[in-house]
């Protein structure tokens, strides 16, 4: 129900973003070196509070979206006047040099931080803002943050907003910077081939597969959900150029072969994280599979991913003891 309230928002956003005047998104604040001290500086939002987007910025959303502590993200993309981001197959959207991707976190109803990931001449930057106890604007935050909140669920957590070094981790591509979120596959038909209308993208892209939507995991297959949780919340470390690649682990949506997915293979570099287990997924038996084990923990050193939760997704975990569960 939530995913699909976001849903409903997002297009509430797109009607509210025509009828709102904005000055517009600030090229300087974008590309300009240094770092904006108020995320007001960009322009991104003609309503900060409600997150109302200014013209020529974007909401969307993603099909199975990571998970952070049950958090509601808030998506918008800007793309410069007079340039296109460009469709590259089923994978992330090619964005021009002065593009940026903005991701706001509400817990509770109220503004928890919002990310920005901006395309400078030299690449991209990732840079994290806190909203103020006021919800009237959102700091620098260079340094991240802990804060106690509460989830949805009702968990009392110590919330982390990554400092600017810890988004690498999760946005490296080899020696790269890139963004992980809006790749094809992960976005809708509708979507796409609106953008494209609206002259931000060159062409609407042949997906060959797309990841399911999150809440109609109970309708599609097993393997589909488990697959699309897996490629959206682990992926991006764990490929051939990400952080885990030392893992032999691959879990992207278009992995095929069965060793890098895990199915029978020992571990390489799990250390303490393995538990008592012998492989990171034995097929009918997630409850000796080391796969599942980490999903399961909070511990430091065993919990995965490292980096972005304080909680266990039950859903997520349900859904991939599920896949495990069926496997021969």
């Amino acid at each position: 129900m939530k995913l699909l309230a976001a849903a409903v928002l997002v297009a509430a956003l797109s009607v509210a973003a025509q009828a709102v005047p904005s000055v517009g998104v600030s090229a300087t604040a974008v590309t300009a070196e240094g770092y904006p001290a108020n995320l007001s500086e960009y322009g991104f939002f003609a309503d900060g509070a409600k997150q109302v987007p200014a013209a020529g910025v974007t909401p969307y959303r993603i099909q199975t979206p990571l998970w952070s502590d049950g958090a509601e993200k808030l998506r918008f993309v800007f793309v410069p006047p007079g340039q296109k981001a460009h469709a590259q197959g089923d994978g992330l959207l090619d964005l021009p040099v002065g593009s940026a991707l903005i991701k706001t976190f509400k817990m509770q109803g109220r503004l928890i931080e919002t990310r920005v990931l901006l395309h400078r001449a030299d690449g991209w930057i990732g840079l994290p803002y806190l909203w103020n106890a006021e919800q009237t604007e959102a700091r620098l935050a260079l340094a991240g943050a802990r804060l106690a909140l509460t989830t949805p669920a009702g968990q009392a957590i110590d919330y982390a907003v990554p400092n600017k070094n810890q988004c690498k981790e999760c946005h490296a591509a080899g020696d790269a910077f890139t963004p992980i979120g809006p790749k094809a596959r992960n976005l809708s038909a509708a979507w796409l081939a609106d953008f494209a209308k609206a002259g931000r993208l060159d062409k609407v892209p042949a997906v060959s597969r797309r990841v399911p939507l999150w809440e109609d995991r109970a309708k599609v297959p097993v393997a589909d959900a488990a697959r699309g949780w897996l490629d959206a919340n682990c992926a991006h470390c764990h490929k051939p150029d990400g952080a885990a690649s030392n893992s032999g682990l691959y879990l992207g949506w278009d992995v095929t072969d069965r060793a890098a997915l895990g199915i029978n293979k020992r571990p390489v570099a799990a250390g303490r994280g393995s538990g008592t287990f012998l492989f990171d997924v034995v097929p009918g038996d997630p409850d000796h599979s080391i796969l599942a084990y980490r999903l399961a923990s909070l511990e430091g050193g065993v919990a995965m991913p490292e980096l972005g939760r304080a909680s266990v997704d039950p859903a997520g975990l349900a859904i991939v003891r599920a896949w495990i569960t069926m496997m021969r």
